[in-house]
């Protein structure tokens, strides 16, 4: 519970009010964050994401998304999928239905990505991603 508080309060810091903001702190590749839209439950999904360049074209390493639980006090961000481009690896802790509702999980994968979420939050607060001199540049 707590982790996925964590999560729910650095997104949320990251992405603030606006909709979609890319970090920049020297030496590292730049950071986007993205509200992309709602879950079938009406929740905030946000995408994070590391983009490289490969023959002219963006490559997410990684990219992750978070479905924020609102209906949780504090709000709650649990990571649904991961890519790497340059991996090729797309996985998703849920399959959805028809209509985007949850129909099974994947248990192992959700704590998999728990696990590699908080050690990456991690890592991103150690480069400087979540201080005050961090560059951000709003996109929307």
């Amino acid at each position: 519970m707590k982790t996925y508080q964590h999560f729910a309060t650095v997104l949320t810091q990251l992405l603030g009010s606006d909709t979609a903001i890319r970090l920049t702190v020297n030496g590292y590749m730049p950071l986007s964050v993205e509200d992309i839209g709602k879950s079938a439950e009406s929740n905030p999904l946000v995408s994070i994401c590391h983009y490289g360049e490969q023959n002219g074209d963006l490559m997410r390493d990684p990219d992750m998304v978070f479905e924020i639980h609102t209906y949780a006090t504090p709000h709650m961000a649990e990571p649904l999928s991961f890519q790497n481009d340059y991996m090729g690896i797309m996985q998703e802790v849920y399959r959805y239905d028809d209509s985007g509702k949850k129909t099974h999980v994947n248990a192992r994968l959700k704590q998999d990505l728990k696990s590699f979420a908080r050690t990456w939050f991690k890592n991103l607060k150690d480069q400087g991603f979540l201080s005050d001199t961090v560059i951000r540049k709003r996109l929307t």
